[in-house]
């Protein structure tokens, strides 16, 4: 009965949802409201300053108005193409380089890497009481698992609200380092829940972030490219900026002065969200359904015929959305995009899967088309693949599972988050972050109970 009630109950409030919630659109203009702070012209309402990262995807002209440029993505004042480059031609990896620069502010020495490499290696193993602690959370989703997990670190550390700037690039640096193993342990932990066999396997000396995170998941059944195009992807990934979302989010809740692991935490519940870090799912997802609906994957004419119906709302989920394309900032290229694209054709050949790759390619060109010539004159704006398009299909031929497709994005942005946060915290004039927000709703008289 009290069910039944219950159930009664919320039925009748939900059914005020839509009209309690309702704003006339035409009230947003009325108050130059910036929704979804951005401005008319797409670009980011500024909010803050930041040293940390720059995205850049448009260029002012003499008169102020702006215009798409290829995409370029800064660490700390260097462009990624330029870090990534010189990794590949030196033939080493570059994450390690990556989180030292954004962290520190600087680019290492040789020796400075190398030694910064060793110790990212040790921090890597974790105590075996936080192991078992680990091992004994009970979930279905490794994000929400992940962030359980970082809370639970709190009680692990021996100064957890210390936010000196020592304290904090500490907490990040283990922070950075037992991601990985996290995320590794964590879905052994979910697939032993399920009755499959448990294998822990503990991180080994000397071996990169990226090299050690396939070894606890796969063991040895992984190839150097394999290592090579993951660690490419922690780099693309590390940063954005301070205006994405669960950046943003990192340092609103910084700004609070809470403590390291709830403003992380906080950042890997908004990174979950389908529209930001889970968006390389839905792309896995729209990939598979295209896959079973054009029987040639080398016909233009099919190919077009069945993007033009996922964009006019009449297949797939029916949004009208094409996944993994579009970005708030880039409208020529996405520069982690171009990076990864470009090892991916490499990853295919190697795997046996180029006639996919090779599909993959004609898609993203016939999906920027059609959507140029169906909304592009109506929305004034240029698109480009983002960085999910691809990421899901590299994960994938690397043998790793979907659900932990969103957490090696947050083994990456971790990096940021904690830059952000340190950054904000270091303000010589702290602010909480506050922002406004207009009252749509009419006055009303109150009623007593008795009268209604």
């Amino acid at each position: 009965m009290e069910r039944l009630k219950g159930q009664e109950i919320v039925t009748k409030i939900s059914g005020t949802v839509t009209t309690t919630c309702d704003i006339d659109s035409e009230l947003f203009q009325k108050f130059n409201v910036k929704r979804g702070l951005r401005n008319e012209d797409h670009t980011g309402v500024v909010v803050g300053l930041t040293k940390v990262g720059d995205v850049v995807g448009y260029d002012r002209d003499a008169n102020g108005n702006t215009y798409p440029i290829p995409g370029k993505l800064m660490y700390r004042g260097v462009s990624l193409e330029d870090i990534v480059r010189g990794a590949q031609q030196e033939n080493r990896l570059g994450f390690e380089e990556v989180v030292y620069l954004i962290l520190s502010g600087n680019l290492p020495t040789s020796t400075e890497l190398k030694d910064f490499s060793e110790l990212m290696s040790h921090i890597m193993d974790l105590n075996p009481k936080i192991v078992m602690h680990i091992l004994d959370l009970v979930g279905n989703d490794i994000m929400n698992y992940l962030s359980r997990c970082v809370l639970e670190l709190y009680t692990f550390d021996e100064n957890p609200d210390d936010t000196s700037p020592e304290n904090l690039i500490k907490q990040s640096l283990n922070l950075v380092a037992t991601f990985p193993t996290i995320v590794a342990y964590a879905h052994n932990a979910l697939r032993h829940n399920t009755g499959k066999s448990l294998h822990i396997r503990h991180p080994q000396p000397n071996l990169s972030l990226a090299e050690n995170f396939l070894y606890m998941m796969k063991g040895h059944h992984y190839t150097p490219l394999d290592v090579k195009i993951l660690d490419l992807a922690l780099m693309v990934h590390a940063d954005h900026g301070g205006g994405n979302n669960s950046t943003f989010t990192v340092r609103v809740t910084s700004s609070t002065g809470t403590d390291t692991y709830s403003a992380i935490a906080a950042g890997i519940g908004s990174l979950k969200g389908r529209l930001h870090g889970g968006a390389n799912l839905k792309v896995v997802d729209m990939l598979k359904n295209i896959k079973r609906n054009v029987k040639d994957w080398t016909s233009v004419e099919e190919v077009d015929a069945y993007v033009l119906k996922i964009l006019n709302k009449q297949a797939y989920d029916k949004t009208g959305l094409f996944y993994g394309m579009g970005h708030a900032i880039y409208t020529i290229s996405d520069p982690r995009t171009v990076l990864l694209k470009e090892m991916a054709r490499e990853l295919a050949i190697e795997k046996g899967r180029e006639a996919e790759y090779n599909f993959m390619n004609l898609l993203e060109e016939r999906a920027i088309y059609n959507f140029m010539e169906m909304k592009g004159k109506e929305k004034k704006k240029q698109v480009c693949a983002n960085v999910d398009f691809y990421s899901g299909f590299i994960y994938d031929m690397i043998g790793l599972p979907q659900e932990i497709f969103t957490p090696l994005f947050a083994m990456a942005r971790i990096v940021g988050w904690c830059a952000h946060r340190i950054e904000e915290l270091n303000f010589k004039q702290k602010r909480i972050i506050r922002p406004a927000y207009k009252n749509a709703a009419d006055i009303r008289e109150y009623t007593p109970i008795s009268s209604r």
